[in-house]
This record gives structure tokens, sequence and C-alpha cells, in this order.
């Protein structure tokens, strides 16, 4: 047995440190520079909404900048891909959440395998998606609209932001569970589908809960159901899709990864800090304008979630059919 001293097991730690380019006290002076996130979404989405919120606050809390970077195209997975072939270092993060769940499967050939190349870091909020029909519709509940489909097999259409999206795939998952019948229609968002739904063109869209509500709160469209697994605050009138078809759930997820190899001390960081601001009461009263619930977790959790989503969703994609080269 080799024995080795106070000093020369500094000294071999020392030397670890320095070949992943990390200094002994890089972790506690961290972060002493601005740190770039990653945003795979365009500007004034929902994704990008969340991630201005959080970098304004953790900023204000470490006292350096978090720089929102937007690298939008191919359902995120170019701001994952940059993040992850950036120095795993702690100063390049990736913004992450249902898109990866969802393109792990969706997307044939990924140069990257998200869960084996990042490090879970922290959760941010839940949001559900509302699904909504045409005041046309002569349903007012989920289970008539299952029952409408049922017996007007091939009739029904729904709409999405377009292929792949959550608002897609909680379409899917509704049809894998219910085993209604009903045609997609991909939008190029979903403002675009607005007006077919509300003209009764295509007869529902499952979309994120702030601007369905806008629409069912100005009339011109009909709540069902909620896709969280218990009725949401925001809407606590609505009744969740899950009380009429048990185990439906299809919530969007936001959080943050890092690259693989980013020192577990510096994630930890991380995690201590989101979690600390997620309790501001000006941070959970900016979520709620967005039909967001603060959702503080350890990075081992974070990282089942993630886990579990792509699991789900694959199972999801499968039944769907759906593929993107």
């Amino acid at each position: 047995m080799i024995a080795f001293s106070r000093a020369g097991l500094f000294g071999l730690a020392c030397f670890a440190s320095l070949a992943l380019g990390i200094t002994p006290s890089s972790a506690a002076n961290y972060p002493d520079r601005p740190v770039r996130w990653l945003i795979g979404f365009p500007p004034g989405g929902p994704v990008d909404t969340v991630a201005r919120i959080m970098s304004q606050a953790l900023s204000e809390h470490f006292g350096q900048q978090f720089v929102v970077e937007n690298r939008a195209g191919s359902g995120g997975n170019i701001a994952t891909e940059a993040g992850i072939n950036s120095t795993p270092d702690g100063y390049t993060l990736m913004f992450s959440g249902a898109n990866n769940a969802i393109s792990a499967s969706l997307y044939k050939k990924l140069p990257f395998d998200f869960m084996r190349d990042t490090v879970p870091v922290a959760l941010f909020t839940q949001v559900p998606n509302l699904l909504v029909v045409s005041n046309a519709m002569p349903v007012k509940t989920v289970q008539e609209l299952i029952d409408y489909s049922k017996a007007n097999p091939g009739k029904l259409s729904y709409a999405s932001s377009g292929n792949g999206t959550t608002l897609h795939m909680s379409a899917e998952l509704f049809k894998a569970m219910t085993k209604c019948d009903m045609l997609h229609v991909p939008y190029r968002g979903s403002a675009a589908a607005f007006p077919d739904v509300i003209s009764n063109k295509v007869q529902l869209i499952f979309d994120n809960l702030p601007t369905a509500m806008a629409q069912t709160r100005s009339g011109n469209l009909r709540a069902l159901g909620v896709t969280s697994p218990q009725r949401w605050p925001g809407v606590p009138d609505v009744p969740t899709i899950a009380e009429t078809v048990p185990g439906f759930e299809a919530s969007v997820f936001y959080g943050m990864s890092a690259p693989k190899g980013t020192p577990p001390e510096i994630v930890e960081i991380l995690n201590k800090a989101v979690n600390e601001v997620l309790k501001d009461p000006k941070l959970i009263a900016r979520f709620a304008t967005i039909g967001g619930v603060p959702k503080p977790m350890t990075p081992a959790g974070y990282g089942k979630l993630i886990a579990d989503e792509t699991e789900k969703w694959r199972k999801v994609v499968e039944f769907a059919g759906v593929s993107v080269e």
C-alpha cells in the first residue's frame, strides 16, 4: 500500500484540477466573470421569458451577469450542441426542458446524447398546457370530447405549433390514452393556429397555459382541461384531463443543465442559488403571470425528471410515428 503525505495528496488534487482546467479556488470564487446561458429558442417565447426571469434573479444573487444567448433552431438542439461542446467550467450553461426529452427520440441523427453528455443542475418551474376547443363544438367536458370523437371518427382535427412540439406531443399522448381519432394540422406557432380553431376549421388545440387562457377569457375558445396531474392554481375551476383520463400528464418543464464534466462543486453552487431565488416573492409573482409555479429540486431529482420525461415522450413519439432526420 502506497502512503501519501497531506502535502502529497493536496498536490495530486491540484494536478487533477489543473488537468481539467480548474484551479482549487475556482469553485469557491464562482462565478468571478459573466456566465453565458444558451437558449435554444427565439426571444419573446415562453422559454426565453423564463430564462430572462431567471437570468436577472441569478445575476442579482451572484453579482455577476448571467447573459442569455439565443441560438434558435432545430427544436433547441443547436443551442444544446453548442453547450455540450463548450468548456465544462460552469461559465457556459444550457437551458433544458421538455424539448430535450422529446428530441432524444424525435430526431434520428442527433450528434449528441443529452442524458449522457450533460449534467442536470436545477429545475425552475413546470407549466401545464391547456386543452381548448372551438365554441362551435358541441362539447363542454373532456369526456364529451372523447365521446364525440368516437361517434364521429375522422372528423376531428387538432392544431399544434409544429411537429414534435410539446403541443403536438400533448395531443398525441391524449390520442394514445383515449383512442380518439384526430388529424394533426401543424402551424408555424400557436398564434397562427388560433384563427382556424376559433372558426372551427380546426376543432381543438393543446396550447401553453397563458396564451390559451387569454383566448378562453376573451370568449374566443372553451377550456376543457389542464394537462397537469392536479388542478392548476392559476385556473382552479378548470378540471384536469387526468380526472377523466387517469394518469394523463403533459406538463412542460424548464430548467438548467451544464456540459458533462462540469465540477460537482459548481453544480451544487448553482443549484443552491436557483433554489434560493425561487423563494423570492417577486419571482413567484412573475412566474404566476406565465402560469408557472416554482419547483425547487436537487440536481439528482432534476436528472430523474429528465430521464422519466425522456422515456415517456419516447413512447408517444413511437405511437405517433413521427420523426425528424
